[in-house]
This record gives structure tokens, C-alpha cells and sequence, in this order.
């Protein structure tokens, strides 16, 4: 289990630290990705469909959307 928790926490430092050189852009479509993934996930678990099918489509459809918001500012 500790093994577990300093891998996650390995993860999410360097997650940050490469997300320090990103521009708005490159920004905007990780971030839109992960909420999507989020939220794909989240949707297709509720309505009794596959998690991982649902968070791939989210994460695209987010990514996309992300990318463009980030290429506006």
C-alpha cells in the first residue's frame, strides 16, 4: 500500500513539473482531457456502460475542446 501512495505521488510531481513549459495551448488540452476522461468515466459508470470506453471518448472530446480554448488565448 505505501508502495502504492509513492507512486501516485511520483505521478502527480512530475505531472507538474511538466506542466510548468507548456503554453496556454498545450495547457488547455491536457487539462480538457483529464475532465473529460473524468467525466466519461463518471458518465458511463452511472448508466451501466464501460468506464474505460467512456473516459477514451471523454478525454478526446475534451482534449479537442481544450485545444481550442487554449488556442484563443
Amino acid at each position: 500500500m505505501k508502495r502504492t501512495g509513492l507512486v501516485w505521488a511520483t505521478a502527480a510531481a512530475l505531472t507538474v513539473l511538466g506542466y510548468t513549459n507548456m503554453t496556454p495551448r498545450e495547457q488547455g488540452t491536457v487539462i480538457g482531457a483529464a475532465i473529460g476522461a473524468a467525466a466519461g468515466a463518471g458518465i458511463a459508470a452511472i448508466s451501466g456502460g464501460n468506464g474505460w470506453t467512456g473516459a477514451a471518448i471523454g478525454g478526446v472530446i475534451g482534449g479537442t475542446v481544450g485545444n481550442i480554448k487554449g488556442k484563443n488565448q
